[in-house]
């Protein structure tokens, strides 16, 4: 018999809503772990936006001009595999049993690469948010970049489901606040307010009007306070997509909907009763069977998907093929996702015999590599004129220019961060700056960097207690070993210019991931034997013994002037001695065995100097009285003052040194 579909009219919403709900319970119900109380109370959220706005193509799911949306409450990670298998993504029922099984598609938060529809990595409250507006801005330089000549190819919304946890979070006041400036009229943050948190009514520590609050940001708001009201929210979505600001709808939902825990904290974050799970099943008018699924429901549901979709990617490629050769060469390879580019012709200014300041040399790098690539997109955290990495002649991002390349993120670093995960997320190599104790700020937005492999550059200047009179509270000491720490993440400081082209050079042709370049603010010279290709080895001999090898001096950043100075004089009182730049500690341990055992050589002697925590180093340096180190916090003084106070003067050095390999 021929089916016959329905239209939209006669599709019944609320049992597809209702089916949602049941996937998702049963989902944490079976993993015995899970979220339920957004799942029964944001479901008819999350049923109007992939019925009627969503635009996106299954059997592309990674197709670029996709809307994007992001699960900033990614606790409710239930409810997006359950809309997303309903919708007709590659997730079946079997993936919904696995739910937080290990090795599944379907994990605990989602998890951008792993589950087809996710778009980021969240859990982290907040974070998506800021994220979201990272991906905001990319649309907006994108479409300055390529709606060009009559040609409208990049349009797509960036779409978000908040909670109040969210909104508590800071990043996300300081994302909104950016966002707000810049108009960024593509996002569209869906509020789920439940007015319940982890530890009861929102009202024990969250009571400001956030509704006021974002019109303050500049923010178009909407309100729908019927959470089951889905004409409501479907006219707030259409309203959203046509204003020319960002727009927080805030959507009053009851947490738990049907459950005997309705309306509570017990119901945010814990498995329901098999008993309730019945009652709520039973409220609904389904059959309390584990994952059971109607065929009817799943089918209204793609339906409704399909009529507003199925032609979205043809009409793409159309455009596309309609577009400028020059134009869709270059759209063409931002899509396919080629962030690595080889830096041959470059041209970069030396200053014959004098010092220069590495952030100086980082900024004649990044402009000079800038030339070669048109996928650099970054800015910095109020400190363009110290960090030195704004781009010359490239513009400035703003509400009246999207085409500009500097980002003026203002005093927000933990906003720069996320930001530079969603510029990153739909395809830019990103990159920010401030000064390296402030990296603490954003450390949250570099562990999902580091979580996503994204390719995005941190450049941090300030690098030690070498600073000097700002004091300790601008002085890095345990960044460095902290940032080391970071999985997945490449760590760079350099000793002079020709280490920092040499770190940017590797960043940019072999790192996918992301990289911090870390970088001392005085004036060192550039020295003769440092050299820009054997940056990628991680370390390598900057000056060799003369004849018999006495012992090894380890050094980074601007310790390597330090330890080439005192192996000098050591070489007048016969100590024959060997000096290691390490300018990446984690690509030197990942070398071969071989080359490990050339540049350090088992059976010598080695000192390590840095002005920093000692808790890197114990992969090569067994005994603590070998690390000449920072491990405690500076003092505001002359960097003079302060390396004679904390022994990294010459004279403490060459003495500490001596003692230690006679």
């Amino acid at each position: 018999m021929r089916t016959i579909k329905k239209s939209e009219s006669e599709i019944d919403a609320i049992k597809i809503v209702n089916q949602i709900r049941a996937l998702g319970i049963d989902m944490i119900d079976e993993a015995k772990s899970g979220h339920p109380g957004i799942v029964l109370g944001a479901a008819p959220i999350m049923y109007t936006l992939y019925a009627h706005h969503l635009r996106f193509d299954i059997e592309h799911p990674d197709w670029f001009m996709r809307d994007r949306f992001i699960m900033s409450a990614g606790h409710g990670s239930a409810l997006l595999y359950s809309t997303l298998h309903m919708a007709g993504y590659h997730i079946d029922v079997e993936d919904l049993k696995q739910f937080r099984k290990l090795d599944s598609m379907t994990p605990g938060h989602p998890e951008y690469g792993k589950t087809p529809g996710v778009d980021m990595t969240t859990g982290p409250l907040g974070q998506g948010f800021a994220t979201a507006v990272g991906m905001a801005m990319a649309e907006a330089h994108l479409r300055s970049t390529f709606n060009i000549r009559r040609k409208e190819i990049i349009d797509f919304n960036t779409y978000v489901l908040c909670g109040d946890g969210d909104l508590m979070e800071g990043v996300s006041y300081e994302a909104a606040s950016l966002a707000g400036t810049l108009k960024l009229n593509k996002l569209i943050v869906l509020y789920d307010s439940n007015r319940i948190s982890l530890d009861g009514d929102t009202s024990l520590a969250f009571t400001e009007n956030v509704i006021e609050r974002f019109n303050a940001l500049g923010w178009n708001t909407i309100q729908v306070l019927d959470g089951e009201d889905i004409d409501a929210i479907d006219k707030a979505i259409r309203a959203a997509k046509v204003s020319d600001r960002p727009t927080l709808i805030e959507v009053k939902t009851t947490i738990g909907k049907f459950s005997s825990l309705e309306n509570t904290n017990q119901v945010h974050g814990k498995p329901l009763t098999r008993e309730d799970i019945s009652n709520i099943k039973a409220k609904m008018g389904l059959r309390d069977i584990p994952f059971a699924v109607s065929s009817d429901t799943i089918e209204d549901l793609q339906m409704l998907i399909s009529n507003r979709n199925k032609t979205l990617y043809k009409d793409y490629l159309k455009q596309f093929d309609l577009l400028d050769d020059d134009l869709k060469e270059k759209l063409k390879s931002f899509i396919d996702g080629n962030r690595e580019f080889e830096i041959k012709n470059f041209t970069y200014q030396y200053i014959d015999g004098e010092r220069e300041a590495l952030r100086d040399s980082s900024y004649k790098t990044l402009n000079a590599f800038a030339q070669n690539s048109d996928f650099l997109f970054g800015g910095s955290a109020d400190l363009f004129s110290t960090c030195k990495n704004y781009l010359d002649q490239a513009g400035d991002f703003s509400s009246s220019n999207y085409a500009g390349k500097n980002i003026y993120f203002g005093v927000r670093e933990h906003a720069m961060g996320c930001i530079l995960n969603g510029l990153a997320l739909v395809g830019y190599r990103a990159y920010g700056s401030t000064f390296f104790s402030f990296s603490d700020y954003l450390k949250p937005a570099i562990r999902m960097s580091a979580l996503m492999n994204l390719g995005v550059i941190y450049i941090f200047t300030h690098d030690s207690i070498s600073v000097g009179e700002d004091g300790p509270t601008h002085q890095a000491v345990e960044q460095l070993a902290s940032l080391r720490a970071t999985p997945n993440l490449e760590v760079f400081r350099p000793a002079d210019a020709n280490e920092v082209i040499g770190s940017y050079k590797v960043i940019l042709e072999k790192v996918t991931g992301p990289a911090a370049i870390v970088l001392s603010r005085n004036k060192v010279p550039i020295l003769n034997s440092t050299n820009i290709n054997e940056v990628a080895k991680g370390a390598y001999v900057v000056r060799r013994e003369v004849l018999n090898l006495n012992g090894i001096i380890i050094a980074t950043g601007e310790e390597v002037h330090l330890a080439l100075e005192v192996v000098d004089r050591l070489y007048s009182k016969g100590f024959d001695l060997r000096v290691v730049s390490m300018p990446n500690l984690g690509r030197f341990l990942a070398m071969e065995e071989e080359y490990r055992e050339e540049i350090l050589p088992v059976g010598i002697r080695k000192v390590v100097i840095e002005r920093a925590s000692s808790h890197s180093w114990n992969k090569l340096i067994f005994n603590d009285k070998y690390i000449l180190s920072q491990d405690k916090f500076g003092s505001s003084g002359s960097k003079e003052e302060l390396d004679q106070k904390y022994g990294f003067d010459i004279d403490s050095l060459e003495e500490k040194i001596e003692n230690l390999l006679k």
